[in-house]
């Protein structure tokens, strides 16, 4: 089949579905979040590529370790413990030995667990072997106080088992808009006390990461004379540099602006929730062409880690072979050459030609009051438009087994009390998505769809 014929069966199809215009960006990892890919090559450990922290003398690996997506145990412990702490600590052994220095993290990572799984792998370190990233994360209007918000930050350190933290951020600015960060940050002085704490040494780094609505970007960066932003953390990858979804703001203009200002960036989601380490295999091919030995994801990488003002590449790296494979492409980084950028811009053209659902599993909306999980269903519905595995008609010769597929995949993917036929709509769960998704009406989309298949009606 021509490019031309598959673009145009798929639009149909979309079209039948009724994605919305507003979605973008087709994604296609595995269920299991696993990329399906080797790279082949030995694992470098003494050719990590470094940045230094401007006007510092810190070096920094370009590939940052982000602790959001931690190996979990089959069942919680008594205590709500969901961290495989064995399994982090071999994580955390490989990278410091292959000369990852920077772990990311935040209390609200890993249902509260992050901070205290990543300071126990890293207490057996040296300090001097590691730096350490973590975030104000006062959502919650209940710890908007000043009390609260620096209670939060005093746990962080002792979670971490630090006496300072190397960079601190505050997180996810722009969600709720300016009234959210007067709020979290700058009527309740919480500002100014990690200004001060940084003046004493406590804080080596600090900065924010943006997400949401782009007048509190500008804002934030408008006082960097007050508060010397010593860096900001920001998506980035070839997709988001001209097409970001939601309410972003595409990373060429989030980049511009940090450049103008000596700002240095921290990227996150280089593979955009994963779905740059799957293409379409079509799309595939046309990077397999250039480097028939190197990872799909690997590109993605290499793009982010090609910009001079980026300080780190954060990624959520679960599964060894990604830790692996990610080291690889840093050590040491080939930037990108022109024709490289020009493909992958025209890679990024045909992706969003084909819109879905673009979540990228951040887990910002979870936990669901209701018990459903959001990033787990909008996965399996992604990863079967994108793999052509799904029912489009009974006209199709292989609607039977498509549609018995569909169905098995996603009850063995998504237990059935967690699906989407549970969302009642309570919107909860709108203000948090960074990419602005309508949950809700997405949810309701997904689940007639499946009742059609389940009554054979499509």
């Amino acid at each position: 089949m021509s490019d031309s014929n598959h673009k145009i069966d798929r639009r149909n199809f979309l079209k039948m579905m009724g994605v919305g215009a507003t979605a973008a960006l087709v994604g296609c990892s595995s269920s299991n979040g696993k990329s399906g890919e080797k790279a082949s090559g030995d694992v470098p450990t003494d050719k990590m590529t470094y940045r230094t922290a401007r006007g510092k003398s810190e070096k920094v690996s370009l590939l940052g370790y982000g602790c959001m997506r931690w190996p979990e145990l089959p069942k919680p412990l008594p205590d709500g413990n969901v961290v495989d702490q064995a399994a982090v600590n071999d994580l955390v052994d490989y990278a410091i030995a292959h000369g990852v220095n920077l772990f990311d993290t935040s209390p609200m990572y890993m249902q509260g667990w992050s901070e205290r799984a990543t300071g126990v792998a890293l207490s057996r370190h040296p300090r001097s072997k590691f730096m350490v990233s973590t975030k104000l994360s006062n959502f919650d209007p209940s710890t908007w106080s000043r009390e609260e918000s620096i209670k939060m930050y005093h746990n962080s350190l002792k979670y971490l088992q630090v006496d300072y933290l190397d960079f601190m951020l505050l997180h996810a600015i722009g969600l709720g808009g300016m009234d959210a960060l007067k709020g979290r940050y700058l009527d309740n002085g919480v500002l100014d006390f990690l200004v001060k704490e940084r003046a004493e040494g406590r804080i080596r780094n600090l900065g924010f990461s943006y997400h949401g609505e782009v007048e509190v970007f500008d804002y934030l960066l408008s006082k960097h004379d007050t508060y010397k932003w010593d860096f900001v953390l920001i998506q980035l990858n070839y997709v988001d540099w001209q097409h970001a979804s939601g309410f972003n703001k595409n990373a060429e203009y989030l980049y511009g602006e940090l450049e103008k200002r000596n700002i240095q960036a921290f990227v996150m989601e280089p593979l955009l929730g994963g779905r740059l380490s799957k293409l379409p295999d079509y799309l595939a091919a046309r990077l397999k062409q250039h480097r028939p030995n190197d990872s799909v994801a690997s590109w993605a990488f290499r793009y982010a880690g090609s910009f001079p003002n980026v300080l780190s590449v954060l990624s959520g790296m679960t599964f060894m072979e990604h830790l692996q494979d990610n080291i690889r492409a840093y050590s040491p980084l080939e930037e990108l050459s022109k024709e490289e950028f020009d493909l992958l811009y025209d890679t990024a053209r045909l992706m969003v030609e084909y819109p879905l659902i673009p979540c990228t599993a951040c887990q910002y909306c979870m936990p669901c009051p209701y018990g459903i999980d959001i990033p787990s269903v909008f996965q399996h519905y992604n990863k079967c438009v994108c793999e052509n595995s799904y029912p489009k008609s009974k006209q199709d010769k292989n609607y039977l087994s498509a549609r018995r597929a569909f169905l098995v995949g996603y009850d063995r993917s998504v237990p059935k009390l967690r699906q989407a036929s549970h969302c009642i709509g309570c919107n909860k769960c709108v203000p948090h998505c960074p990419q602005a998704i309508k949950i809700p009406q997405e949810m309701t989309r997904i689940d007639a769809y499946v009742e059609k298949l389940k009554q054979n009606t499509l």
